[in-house]
This record gives structure tokens, sequence and C-alpha cells, in this order.
């Protein structure tokens, strides 16, 4: 995949990440929306019952029932202390003139439990006795032969005592756990308050719809903006809306990796080959002009030459062979096949073999070693540990600083080699590369420094396979690698 594809493919990823963030918020907003809404019809809802309920029971408890107690009892001179031709007069008027019918009689209430009944046709005067609440006059009713007439009487106040509890109950009811707070208006003007003193501007309010309440009456209900209710019972849609969205972004970022990936396994490979040919050419051309000279130039007689020809044959067909070995070796260090046989041997005397044939093939650089013992036993594979050492020190005379200096140290459980040098090539952009297989610095198509890129991979993997680690340190003007192995 080339550059710019590889960059409208992250533009669309980008953009399909952004468009679904927005959806999904937009889809939950409008979600709280609805939640919210569903909270203030449901306190309404439960306003409204109350109200309802309240004026309810207020009916049942001021319930009056008539009983008439003497239904023989006529008009004579026990009751003329009672001006009844007076009374009836004066209702007589009043109701004529609302209606065009004749009224036939009268209930007179005296006390709070007594009264009579007039009856203009006969002239005839009842005793009645009154009781109130709703249990009584059903208990009444049970009796025979008892004939009653019950009336409601209407109060013109709210008792908030009694409709805070019917309130409370109702919002439990509709699982709504919110404080409250009442305000009774008549005429427009405030007639009666509960609670107001926690009213904040951030309160909601609404008026009640009972038609209990008379038409210049109307009582008005505050109450909280339950942000933590709406959220809770919106809280199941956004786990599930939050985790479809992680889950396209991981998987788009993870496409978007591997697409990465395998843009710079391209490059790898394009790297590798071109390597691969720039290694094999030498020795290939090498051979080939020697055998040429043999063949053409007529030098089998001449012992002396033909020695030498076949000599420089033989040490490039070596490096071949070295060459194609590093590369399948490389192909078994990420399987199981590739066994260890670890012995213990003195690490202090392997360090010192490595180093002092680096200093006999190196010029112009100093190779410095320090231990902290000269006996510092450990068990490793020698074999793949001279190896893994050998490619870190070899990429640090090829890529390094003039100086390089190599310390060992040892603890209870593991021994450390730093190797470090002076060079600036690497950098903080290539620190978490180095170790990859195939990996080189970036130099275009120049390649005066001879190699696969995969030394460091090898000390890696033999590190990792002798249960140690190594990593790079960029500190203090050096570059530093250390690899840390267990002693046993």
């Amino acid at each position: 995949m080339n550059e710019k594809k590889y960059k409208w493919l992250l533009y669309f990823i980008v953009t399909t990440i952004l468009l679904t963030i927005v959806v999904q918020y937009y889809w939950n907003f409008k979600n709280y929306q609805q939640n919210k809404q569903n909270f203030i019809n449901q306190v309404q809802i439960s306003f409204d019952n109350a109200l309802d309920a309240y004026y309810g029971d207020l009916a049942e408890s001021n319930q009056l029932t008539f009983i008439d107690i003497d239904t023989d009892f006529t008009f004579n001179d026990e009751l003329k202390s009672i001006n009844v031709d007076s009374i009836f007069k004066d209702i007589q008027i009043e109701y004529s003139s609302n209606s065009e019918k004749e009224i036939s009689g009268f209930t007179q209430i005296q006390e709070n439990d007594t009264g009579f009944t007039y009856t203009k046709d006969n002239n005839q005067l009842t005793h009645i006795n009154i009781i109130r609440g709703k249990k009584a006059s059903d208990s009444i009713k049970l009796l025979k032969d008892v004939k009653s007439i019950w009336i409601s009487i209407h109060n013109d106040t709210l008792d908030f005592e009694k409709l805070n509890p019917i309130l409370q109950n109702e919002l439990k009811r509709k699982q709504l756990n919110i404080s409250f707070a009442l305000k009774h208006y008549k005429n427009d003007s405030i007639f009666n308050t509960y609670n107001t003193a926690n009213i904040t501007p951030q309160y909601l309010k609404t008026n009640s719809k009972s038609t209990f309440l008379k038409y210049n009456e109307r009582l008005e209900l505050a109450y909280p903006n339950a942000t933590k209710i709406i959220l809770k019972r919106s809280l199941s849609s956004i786990l599930i809306s939050t985790l479809l969205v992680l889950a396209v972004i991981s998987c788009l970022f993870y496409l978007l990796k591997i697409i990465k990936n395998q843009k710079q396994l391209a490059e790898v490979k394009n790297d590798l080959i071109s390597n691969i040919t720039h290694e094999f050419k030498t020795p290939i051309a090498t051979i080939s002009v020697a055998l040429e000279s043999i063949k053409n130039f007529n030098v089998i007689d001449d012992k002396e030459k033909t020695k030498t020809y076949l000599d420089m044959s033989s040490n490039q067909l070596s490096k071949l062979n070295i060459m194609v070995e590093k590369l399948l070796e490389t192909a078994t260090l990420d399987s199981d096949s590739l066994q260890l046989n670890k012995e213990t041997y003195n690490i202090t005397d392997i360090l010192n073999a490595i180093v002092e044939k680096h200093k006999m093939q190196t010029n112009g650089k100093t190779i410095a070693f320090k231990t902290s013992s000269e006996t510092i036993m450990a068990k490793v594979d020698v074999f793949h540990f001279e190896n893994a050492i050998n490619n870190i020190l070899d990429n640090s005379i090829k890529y390094g600083g003039n100086d390089i200096n190599i310390s060992l140290s040892q603890n209870s459980f593991s021994f450390t080699v730093s190797i470090s040098d002076n060079g600036n090539t690497l950098t903080k952009a290539n620190e978490d590369k180095i170790f990859e297989k195939f990996y080189r610095i970036p130099k275009g198509n120049t390649h005066d420094i001879k190699g696969f890129g995969i030394g460091l991979y090898y000390a890696k993997k033999i590190a990792e396979k002798h249960e140690g680690t190594i990593h790079l340190n960029l500190k203090d003007e050096l570059t530093t690698f250390k690899i840390s192995l267990p002693n046993e």
C-alpha cells in the first residue's frame, strides 16, 4: 500500500470513529430527554392521584348522614318556639330568585348532631339525628326500617399535613425518591405553602390537573430535576452504547495497526531483499571471478595461483554458508524447536575471549572491559550466549562511537552484561523497533554497512530463551545495551 492510500484510509477510519461517537452521543442524549419526560410525567401523575385521593378521603370523613327518628311527630305546641313559617318564606324567596320551581320543604340543622325536617304539604316536622363520617353512615345502613340521606361538605382549605404522606406514597409507588414543595394559590395569590424554603432555581414546577380544585384555585408542586434518577434509568443503554463505541473504535484501531504492520513488513521485506542481494553479490562475484580466472587464464598449471583462487572461493563460500545459516537460524528462534544446552561457565572468561577477539579485528575504536569479579559463574548455552554478545558488540562497533565499554556484574539471582558506546546513531524513534526482526535504521538506498537486521533480534530471543531480559538505554549521551540472565 502506497503512502497516499494509507493516508486516505487513516482519514476514513478517523472520520468513522468521529461519526460513531457523534451518533451514539445523539442517541444517548435523545434517550436521556425521553427518560426525563417520563420522569416529569410520572411526577405529574403521582401529584394528581395524591390530590384526588386526598379529596376522596376528605369527602368520606366530612360525610353527614341525616336520620329520621320521629316520622309521626306533627306540628304542635312543642315546636311552636321554632318559627317555621318565617324560615320557609326566607328559603322560598331565595330559591325562587334562582329557579322557577317551588320548594316543598326544607331541613334545618340546629346543632352539630340534631335538626328537623319540615314538609309543606302536611305541615309536618320531623326530628333528625346527624352522624358524621362514612363508617358511621355505613353502620346505620345495616339497621332495618331506617331511612337516611348523606351529604359531603367541601372544605375551602388544603391540609398539607394530610396531603404530604399521600403524595409521598404515590411517589414511592413510582420509585421516585425526591423531595418536594407545595404552593396553594387562590386568585393567583399564595394562600398556603409547604417546604418552600428548599426550592432552588434548578427545581421543576408543575400544576395539579385535579378536577376537585375550584376554578380560581391552583396547587403547584416544585421538585428537583433528578438527574441521578434519570441517568440511572438510562444507565443500561448508556453502558451498551459505550461498549459498542469502544468495540468499533478498538476494531478500527486494530485494523489500522494491522495495515501499518503490513506496510512496515513490506518495507522490511524490500529492505531485506536489497540487503541480501548486496550481501550475496560480493561472494558470488568473487567466486565467479576466481573460476573465470582459472578457466580462461590458464592458471591450472600455476599451482600457487590456483591455490589462491581456490582459497578465495572457499572463503567466500564459507561466508555464504554463514549467511544462509543465520537466516535459517532466525527462522527457528520463534519456535520451540530451538533447545538450549545450558552448562555452568565462568562468564568473565567468556567475555574476556570475546573482547580480545574484537580488539584484534577492530581498528580505530577502543574496547574496554570491566568486571566486578574475576569469577562469575552462571548456567548458559555458551554457543548462543557468545553469539548474542557478539551481535551486540558488532552492532556497537558498526554503528556506535569510538569508545566502547563492557561491564559485568552479578547479584544473588542474575548477572548483567552492559555494552555502552558514545555514538548517536540510535534515537528515541528507533528505541522501540531496534529489536524487531529484519529492522535496520532507514538510510534510503545507502548500504555502506552490511547486515540483515537480525543480530539484535537474535540477541533478544536468546535472552528470552534463557528467561532473561535485554533492553536499550539512551541516556547521558551513551547508547547502552543491557542483557540480564538468571544465574541458574
